[in-house]
């Protein structure tokens, strides 16, 4: 069962945040928020996530969701349209922007960004979480097995 994250204001030192600022070239760290979930759980658990930014008075347009298996419905919704119409929504920056990680790569750092290590290869994973890391500018929430995502940060979360 997903474990909902504390609604966190943007500036708040978090307890978790460690020395995986190694990888961040600007002095800023982001909070990281893990949220223990299994493979099969961490989407839902990411959806609760961005419900619970959202409540706490995030704006849609300052979240970025992470797959790192099957893409989430509403970026296959999307991108049904085009590749084009998809990331026009992502650089309107209007509302949450849903991604699988192998588009991390072209996506624009937001404030938040939530990653749902929803399955997809180990590569994949180990990729994507230092991008999105790079990518967040004041949150990083990591949905998934708390000893996978420790691993791959190199560090205690």
């Amino acid at each position: 069962m997903a474990v909902k994250p504390e609604p966190s204001a943007p500036a708040a030192p978090a307890p978790s945040a460690t020395g995986a600022s190694a990888t961040v070239p600007s002095t800023a760290v982001p909070q990281i928020q893990l949220i223990p979930a299994a493979v099969d759980g961490a989407l839902d658990a990411a959806e609760e996530a961005v419900d619970l930014l959202l409540d706490s008075g995030r704006a849609p347009g300052d979240v970025l969701v992470i797959t790192t298996g099957e893409r989430h419905p509403w970026a296959t919704h999307e991108l049904s349209f085009g590749e084009d119409a998809y990331w026009a929504l992502h650089d309107a920056g209007d509302d949450v922007f849903y991604a699988d990680a192998a588009a991390l790569p072209r996506a624009a750092a937001r404030p938040v960004v939530v990653v749902a290590l929803n399955g997809g290869s180990e590569e994949t994973a180990v990729a994507a979480l230092p991008t999105a890391l790079t990518r967040a500018g004041t949150l990083l929430v990591v949905c998934g097995d708390p000893q996978r995502i420790n691993a791959m940060l190199g560090a205690g979360v």
